[in-house]
């Protein structure tokens, strides 16, 4: 009876589908994304946010975008907290700019309601379309390129120098510090060797695997495996809103808004185009539907206490199995709260182990400035401007800022005017104030 109901509100005859082969997609995409449970909650820590309830929070937040995109737009797509802008959220806004956590979350709200009420005037596609696709890619190529940079600063393989601003960690000695580099080095090359061979989860392995070494080394220690979920009391409804209304902060919100509008649409287009339900007389209701969930997922994240949420490419491991209805997104969200007890195993985690896992996610968003038009240079320069500014400055907003400037002006100054539109020239005009008039 079970199987019918879900037949019937899924479509999944229609779809091709079986039940079985929808469950077994939902595991899959689970497994190769599940590493978000354990990488997210540490780097929302660095921001100052108790480990345990940045835990409970990635979990909830990504069962509420998964059963939202299940439902509302029966599409086999996961949403999660964003690897990208959990990075932006506490390296960039806490820990260089100075503000609390409480006022991040608060700018993340923000952020999700300004795309809901986009998605809901349909004006969020013509914004889209306004920015160049060369600085699409850029910014998604930079924002790789910034995480690597996290990624290496947390496993202790660079470090900050008076001469040089960076330079290679501590490697030729036995201490604690170079077996925890090694074991770093160990780590990625396990993800990237189990990911060549297509392993499901190779990621979530390669955390575990390093984790265990370290415990058997006497570097990190086991807190145990299963648990009540950790209290969210700390983090629950604890939003700022009075430091983000002045210069600094609205673009704090607009490069939420911005990054999470080009990130989320793009990727769930991407992953539509995989399946053949692209075909769908209801095609362009069903893609707002979820482009509304995972905003909805993005405010629900900021009031639990945890980053942006965004649709996850990993999606695609489900949708390869045959994945191609939103029972798959719903498996997701249901082990995303079996998660909820397993809190012990996120404390277990050690940087080192975690660490890998930020730079081979780095290295797949790298891969996208290949497809940078490199014979035009209007177009190719700006792009790399972008791309180098965003890891230089240490900041997003930066990089994106000096990328749309140097985008028009080269189009000005080199005849291209047709190239321009008015959304990009206001959105420039605005970046030129926030560098003119910032301290």
């Amino acid at each position: 009876m079970m199987k019918n109901f879900l037949d019937r509100f899924f479509k999944i005859e229609a779809h091709n589908s079986t039940v079985r082969t929808e469950i077994l997609a939902g595991i899959t995409t689970f497994l190769t994304m599940s590493y978000i449970i354990l990488v997210n909650p540490v780097v929302m820590s660095d921001a100052g946010i108790n480990l345990g309830a940045a835990f409970v929070a990635t979990c909830l937040a990504a069962a509420v975008g998964c059963f939202l995109t299940g439902i509302l737009a029966n599409y086999p797509v996961a949403v999660a907290p964003s690897m990208a802008l959990n990075a932006y959220f506490t390296y960039d806004i806490v820990q260089k700019l100075g503000y609390s956590w409480e006022t991040a979350l608060g700018a993340v709200f923000i952020s999700g309601v300004m795309i809901i009420i986009l998605t809901v005037t349909k004006f969020r596609r013509w914004l889209i379309e306004s920015i160049p696709q060369s600085l699409n890619i850029a910014i998604a190529s930079g924002i790789g390129l910034f995480i690597a940079l996290v990624a290496l600063k947390m496993g202790g393989i660079i470090k900050p120098d008076v001469y040089t601003l960076l330079a290679l960690g501590q490697l030729n000695t036995f201490s604690i510090s170079s077996m925890k580099i090694l074991l770093f080095f160990l780590g990625f090359l396990i993800i990237i060797i189990l990911s060549h061979h297509r392993v499901p989860g190779s990621i979530i392995i390669g955390i575990i695997t390093i984790s265990l070494l370290g415990m058997f080394l006497g570097i990190n220690h086991f807190h145990g495996f299963v648990s009540l979920p950790p209290s969210i009391h700390s983090t629950l409804f604890v939003l700022n809103f009075k430091m983000l209304f002045h210069r600094e902060g609205l673009i704090i919100i607009f490069t939420f808004f911005l990054i999470t509008l080009f990130d989320s649409t793009g990727t769930l287009i991407g992953l539509i185009e995989q399946t053949k339900i692209t075909r769908d007389a209801n095609k362009a209701a069903r893609l707002s539907n979820a482009l509304m969930s995972d905003a909805i997922a993005t405010t629900a994240g900021a009031l639990l206490g945890t980053s942006t949420t965004s649709p996850y490419l990993e999606s695609a491991a489900g949708i390869k199995v045959g994945g191609k209805t939103g029972l798959t997104a719903i498996i997701v969200g249901f082990c995303f709260l079996i998660m909820l007890f397993f809190s012990p195993l996120g404390e277990s985690i050690p940087t080192y182990a975690t660490g890998p896992a930020l730079l081979y996610v780095s290295c797949l968003m790298l891969r996208h400035i290949a497809y940078v038009n490199w014979d035009d240079l209007t177009e190719s320069i700006p792009s790399i401007i972008t791309f180098m500014m965003i890891p230089f400055t240490f900041s997003i907003a930066d990089g994106v800022g000096l990328g749309f400037i140097s985008y028009v002006f080269i189009k000005l100054l080199t005849g291209k005017i047709k190239d321009l539109n008015v959304m990009l020239i206001i959105l420039t005009i605005a970046f030129g104030f926030y560098f003119m008039l910032r301290p």
